[in-house]
């Protein structure tokens, strides 16, 4: 670990950051740029003291639980984050296709979207991050742990998943998620998404019926999407993706056709809690 290089790098960060790219305000009484220590630490999940000690090359040696929640802070490349683990003596993740890591530009973007349900998912269908909106519109979708992460596993094993769609499209949203697992598990079947088949093999004969038929296409998949909502009702969503090939991440961007009921009902989002 290289205290002072590990010092200097955090703070240069820091200072490169503005208060808006994280989604902060900036308040009427700042007066120098970038990100104060006290913000730094709250993003990060650390106290003020934990951090300001490392910033002045007296603190322990952080954890990679840290510095994870660090880059991830800081809005670090992977590069970046690479180099901020070397310098706090840990080696650095592998870089593999299954990465959860947001990439800072995927993060700026969804800020940016903090009144519109938008969500990022990673290749496996994982959610690693969602707006408000879209936490009331599905639900905190990041909150499951285990094998009920990936939302192919919960359609076919947790019936409040598929209370989301209308029953008319079950069978079409089952093919699909089946189809997005296959292109997963034909990438790399020995790795998580063969994890994820061989898991619902077992405890799903639904999904095993779907998965014999080697289907690589749903024909009558498309971007006009209906969602039940237990308050607000049917939604009919458009759902434009933004693919983040370095990462094999998507972000999902919902909307509704202005002057619609689906329109109208998005708006009362900022009031729903799930």
């Amino acid at each position: 670990m290289d205290r002072a290089l590990l010092a200097d790098f955090l703070r240069a960060r820091r200072e490169a950051l503005q208060p808006e790219d994280v989604g902060l305000p900036r308040g009427a009484r700042r007066r120098t740029g970038g990100l104060r220590r006290e913000e730094v630490a709250a993003l990060s999940g650390v106290s003020t003291d934990y951090y300001g000690r490392i910033e002045q090359q007296r603190g322990p040696m952080p954890s990679e639980q840290v510095l994870a929640a660090l880059a991830r802070a800081l809005q670090l490349s992977l590069g970046e984050r690479d180099h901020l683990f070397d310098l706090g003596g840990h080696p650095a993740p592998r870089r593999i296709v299954d990465d959860d890591h947001v990439s800072p530009a995927m993060m700026r973007i969804v800020q940016r979207l903090s009144d519109t349900p938008a969500v990022v998912f990673n290749q496996f269908g994982q959610c690693l991050l969602q707006t408000p909106p879209a936490v009331a519109l599905f639900g905190d979708y990041t909150r499951f742990t285990g094998m009920a992460r990936y939302l192919v596993y919960r359609w076919f094993t947790d019936p409040q998943q598929r209370a989301l769609y209308p029953s008319e499209d079950h069978d079409v949203r089952g093919r699909v998620f089946t189809v997005e697992l296959r292109t997963a598990y034909t990438a790399d079947p020995t790795g998580r998404a063969g994890e994820i088949v061989a898991a619902l093999l077992e405890v799903s004969e639904e999904f095993a019926e779907v998965w014999r038929r080697h289907e690589v296409d749903v024909t009558h998949h498309h971007d006009l999407k209906r969602y039940r909502h237990p308050e607000l009702g049917e939604l009919e969503l458009y759902g434009q993706r933004l693919i983040d090939p370095e990462q094999a991440q998507e972000l999902l961007v919902f909307s509704a056709v202005p002057g619609t009921p689906s329109h109208e009902k998005l708006q009362l989002l900022a009031g729903v809690r799930r």
